[in-house]
This record gives C-alpha cells, structure tokens and sequence, in this order.
C-alpha cells in the first residue's frame, strides 16, 4: 500500500467519543510509568548497585521490549486491541507492586523484565488509534497519545517526587504507579470499545520477530527506510535524554529542582504541539514533510544545546554543588554523580546567559520531538495493510526500545571520553544527515513513499 504525501489534503474529523478513552488510557499508563522512571536508579542503587548494573537495571525493560512489543503488537491483530490491552496493562501493574515488594536487585530487574516482555499498552494504544482514523487526520490521532505522554511527563515527576517527600520510600512511588495502572484497568474494561472487529483481523501472523522478519519489514519499499528513521533519530535522541540532567549540571549547575523546571517547560511544549499543531500541520505539508521538518528541528536543537556556554546559574556556588553530590548526607542520587567523576563549572561567569541560551535551544528540540514520531508511526501505517497495524507498529516500538537500550551507553561513552558538548554536537550533524535523507525519499520526486 503506498504513502501518499499531499501538500494540502482536508481532514477528516476525528471521533472524539470513540478518541477520548483511547487517550485516557493512555495517559494514565504514562503517568504510571513516569511515576518510576525518574526514581528507577535509586531502586538500582538502594541495593548497592554500581553505575553498570544501574545501567543494566535501566535497559532490562527496553530490552525486553525489543522480544515482546513485536509478540504484543501481532497478537492485537490476530486478537483484537482490547484483549491484549488488558494482558498489557494488568501485567504492568503487576511489575509495579513487584517493584514496591522487591528486596533485591535481582527481582528490580525481574519487574522491569516482566514489564517490558508483556507492556505494550502504547503501541497497541496506536494501533487502536489508527484502526479509527485514515490518512487524512491519522497522524492527528497519534498525536493524542503523543499529548497524553506528554502530560504524564508533567505530572509523572511531580508526583513521584511529593510521593518520596512525604514519606520518604521508595515503595510508595511504585504502589502509586500501580493504583494508575489499575486505573487504566478499568478505563480499558468499561469504556474502552474493541477498534480491530473480527471482519477485519488478518489468518495468524507469525508472532515472532525473527530477524528473517525484520528484514522482510526494512527491504519492503517504503516501510524499510520509515523504520530505519525511526529507529536512528531515537538513538540520537535518547542519547540527548538520558544525558541531558547531566549537562546541565557540567554547564549550568543544576541539580534537581533546576532539571525538573526544565523538564516541566518541555513536556508543556510537547503537549501543545501534538494537541493544537500537529494537525494543522499534517494537513499542510503532508506527513512526509512533516517528519522532515521535525528531523530538522531536532538537528538544530541538539547543535544549539552543544554551543550552550558555562555560566553557572547566578545562585551556583561550586562548594556548595559538591557538598550537596558528595557531602556526609549523600543521597544514592549524588553516590552515583559524584563517582561518575563530573567536572563542576568554576563559579565565575555566572549569570543568566547559559539558562536563556538552553531554554531557546530546547525550544525546536521539544517541537521536533512532539512532531517526529506520530508522523513516522502514520506513515507506517500507510505503508501496510489495515490488518497489520498492529505488528507493524510493534516493529516500530521494538525498535524504539532497542535504541533506547543502546543509546545510553554510546552518548555516555563519548561525553565521558571526548567533552560534554561532543554528543549532542556529533548528534545535530548526524540528524542534519537524516533530515536530508528523508527529504530526498518524502519528496515529491520520490516514488516510494
């Protein structure tokens, strides 16, 4: 089935009755989610791990994402969403109070694992969406689940961080994630309405992604290069998540309260575009353009964010950071800085000029990344058969999670190894390059896609 890429096309409008469960089940599973990840480390580290098997402890759920997204994702096509919503999401809050109870590293793991094998909640979410919309407003509706992830990037933090401040357990955060996820539960039972009738589900699919499969998937026409972006775009971007916190610390002198406003303002941005741009957008330029733009933009705020001068924010006192990182009380947070061996700014050239320059430069980077993957993820949708929504979509999570596993280790062994500034320097160019390639294969010269 071939990608259509009109520069000007009219919507259809979206079912919000049939939208709006979607999205709330959604959004509930987020802000489970988010609830754990910013605290995931600190489960790691309550059991003496060192910064590898924190590493490790990080990357079990992308890895187990990598065999079950795929397994999920063709079940839901042969099944139907809701079925394999419900697997999703009780074994999710499964994990979650697994977490809570875990006396170990060992069983941190295992939840995360358990999690990530069986947690396909988004991706079939997506499948759902685009079983309910068409090409012509489909990216707006992967756009919700955008926003959805959005908000739970706002509150998810705020929420585990009140959670540790009232009562000062790491067990409390992950029974809160599992309350939302059982929550998602209920949504998914009683509202929820199935997307994927019987009429419309494809003979068995082949559950395993073998890697005969995947490469069935990369050398079709069209799809192959709309997963290769995908996948390559989420390494480099990752890489700028995961080591984000960080750089502003070597740069700016930031510690938690500074990150977590800065985190704030860029999930308000994410929410934005994918609930009041991305449409209009779609319908402009078309979501091959659009992915293009979106590659561009995150090209140019990883290359902005690279140039981000050392000015310590006007309050940062050096002595002051590293006693907090390294000082008697030390919490497992600053154990784990403080062995990473990171060089404070000096505490001249303080003053705004640091902080004005990262906000402007997080600014195209939040835009690119609410724009990116929803109309990556619509596009592969148009490249396959209604019937295999679904697994195609699970392939691209796989992907995702793949990245993710990977991205980590590749930018922090060159920000450790080669300056702070170089990840998201290399980064910039190398998404400049993918923007280039997708404007060549989305173009209107382009037969393919």
């Amino acid at each position: 089935m071939p990608v259509t890429n009109a520069s000007a096309r009219a919507q259809t409008p979206l079912n919000m009755r049939r939208v709006l469960p979607i999205f709330t089940l959604v959004f509930v599973d987020i802000l489970g989610l988010t609830v754990i990840l910013p605290l995931l480390h600190l489960y790691a580290a309550a059991y003496g791990a060192d910064p590898l098997r924190i590493a490790l402890a990080i990357a079990a759920f992308p890895l187990a994402q990598l065999i079950g997204v795929p397994v999920m994702g063709a079940l839901s096509d042969r099944y139907g969403r809701k079925p394999l919503l419900l697997i999703s999401q009780v074994t999710t809050c499964i994990s979650f109070i697994m977490l809570g109870l875990a006396t170990s590293l060992e069983l941190v793991i295992l939840s995360r694992l358990v999690d990530g094998l069986f947690g396909a909640n988004l991706s079939t979410a997506q499948a759902a969406l685009s079983d309910i919309t068409d090409k012509t407003n489909r990216t707006r509706g992967l756009g919700i689940t955008g926003a959805a992830f959005g908000l739970g990037f706002i509150f998810g933090p705020v929420i585990a961080l009140i959670s540790l401040e009232l009562t000062d357990s790491l067990a409390v955060p992950a029974f809160t994630a599992a309350i939302y996820s059982f929550v998602s539960i209920l949504v998914t039972a009683f509202i929820f309405k199935e997307t994927h009738p019987p009429a419309k589900r494809g003979p068995g699919a082949q559950l395993w992604l073998s890697p005969a499969t995947l490469f069935r998937y990369l050398l079709k026409p069209g799809l192959g290069i709309l997963l290769l972006l995908m996948f390559a775009q989420q390494i480099i971007f990752f890489g700028y998540e995961s080591l984000l916190g960080l750089f502003t610390l070597t740069r700016l002198g930031f510690l938690g309260r500074g990150n977590a406003v800065l985190f704030l303002i860029i999930g308000l941005i994410l929410v934005t575009v994918q609930l009041r741009l991305i449409g209009r957008l779609s319908a402009k330029l078309g979501d091959g353009r659009l992915a293009s733009l979106a590659l561009g933009l995150l090209a140019l705020g990883l290359l902005l964010t690279a140039a981000t001068p050392e000015a310590p924010h006007p309050l940062y006192l050096r002595e002051l950071v590293e006693r907090d990182l390294l000082g008697a009380r030390q919490s497992a947070t600053e154990i784990i800085i403080g062995d990473l061996g990171v060089d404070l700014p000096t505490n001249e050239n303080r003053g705004f000029s640091g902080i004005v320059w990262l906000l402007i430069a997080i600014v195209p980077v939040s835009i690119g990344a609410g724009l990116i993957r929803p109309a990556l993820n619509s596009l592969i949708t148009q490249s396959v058969a209604g019937h295999e929504y679904g697994r195609a979509l699970g392939v691209s999570s796989a992907l995702v999670s793949g990245a993710n596993a990977c991205a980590p280790m590749i930018a922090g062994l060159i920000f450790q190894q080669m300056g702070t500034s170089t990840p998201f320097a290399i980064g910039g160019l190398l998404m400049a390059g993918l923007c280039f390639l997708s404007m060549q294969a989305f173009g209107p010269r382009s037969k393919r896609i």
